[in-house]
């Protein structure tokens, strides 16, 4: 099959790009940065997910649409938020449908429930995002949910979890970063809730399956087992032998306190993070479960993992990755300095 992944020279785009090539599959990838790196067994096109002229082209001869474009949070992008996660995804959605595309594979977000009241997260959970990004998000969801209604495309829609894996810089080049050099570690509040990651390969796993069977729907995708954020912190912290210590911030002092540093440009993190990581998030995955997948990594074993590739390629960390913001280091700012003085 003919496969197009679009922000294929991504984090996830690029793994999804190489298991495909893996399985024997041909893989166009479109995308505004190229990936020196990128397997040269895949056809690139270089364009914004805006040009529709150029996703129109991109589109011939396709049978899979895998839809990953996204401005991510930390990317700060104020209305290009709407551009590129709402109106870049209606594009993808319009012209898949006009080139006769089999089925269109859309990533959304779990930041389209914002901070739930109530976990876990099932399909009954209303959708809520309480930032800018999350409500992008919902709204590139429901254009494509209605395009691919109306022209009868076949739709999934995945909205994962934090992604972790091999390669994931992002936030967490900060976290590995302090854990490395021994630093305190802040928190949000108690850090006493549950708090769910996905693996990238469990992700894909899940969605190939779902591609497999011929199943449409929303899907929510999270590990099957995961603690609380204080106690993977803390198991982390042990398994990379450092001397780390966790330290909770009162959650109105910090999130004032970020708020401000956001509004400064001082801090690289975004509302997402900071209006929501010190909550309990998890989605309810025996629904997928019940389907036959089986995610192979636990919050635990993603970390480890992905604090181990941090530590074995210093020659990709602290270095820009071009387009792609998770596989690229984050300038900590106001951060840097509090890492000097914990």
């Amino acid at each position: 099959m003919k496969h197009l992944v679009t922000g294929g020279s991504g984090f996830l785009g690029n793994l999804i790009a190489r298991r495909l090539l893996a399985q024997g599959e041909s893989v166009r990838i479109l995308d505004i940065w190229e990936d020196p790196a990128r397997p040269k067994d895949a056809e690139f096109i270089a364009c914004d997910i805006r040009n529709r002229d150029g996703v129109a082209k991109a589109m011939q001869g396709i049978q899979v649409v895998h839809h990953t474009v996204a401005l991510v949070p930390l990317t700060k992008s104020g209305k290009e938020f709407h551009e590129v996660n709402v109106t870049g995804s209606q594009i993808a959605a319009e012209e898949a449908a006009k080139a006769g595309v089999e089925a269109f594979i859309h990533m959304s977000s779990s930041a389209i429930f914002g901070a739930p009241a109530h976990c876990p997260v099932t399909e009954a959970t209303p959708l809520h995002p309480v930032e800018i990004y999350g409500r992008g998000k919902l709204a590139g969801e429901k254009a494509v949910a209605a395009i691919c209604a109306q022209q009868q495309l076949p739709l999934i829609v995945i909205r994962p979890r934090t992604i972790l894996g091999e390669g994931r810089l992002g936030i967490f080049e900060i976290l590995f970063d302090w854990i490395r050099d021994q630093r305190r570690i802040y928190i949000i509040d108690s850090g006493s809730g549950g708090l769910q990651f996905v693996h990238a390969h469990d992700l894909m796993d899940f969605y190939m399956l779902a591609l497999k069977q011929q199943k449409p729907g929303a899907y929510n995708v999270g590990a099957a087992e995961f603690q609380s954020l204080r106690q993977d912190l803390a198991d982390l912290i042990g398994y990379a032998g450092s001397r780390s210590r966790i330290t909770s911030i009162p959650a109105g002092l910090a999130i004032n306190a970020l708020k401000t540093l956001d509004w400064m440009r001082l801090s690289p993190l975004a509302p997402w993070h900071y209006l929501t990581y010190h909550k309990p998030f998890y989605f309810d995955v025996t629904p997928l479960q019940a389907m036959g997948w089986q995610p192979a990594y636990s919050n635990q074993a993603m970390l480890q993992e992905s604090y181990d590739w941090f530590l074995a390629n210093p020659h990709q960390v602290g270095r820009s990755q071009g387009g792609s913001v998770h596989r690229s280091t984050v300038k900590q700012r106001m951060l840097g300095l509090l890492k000097k003085l914990s």
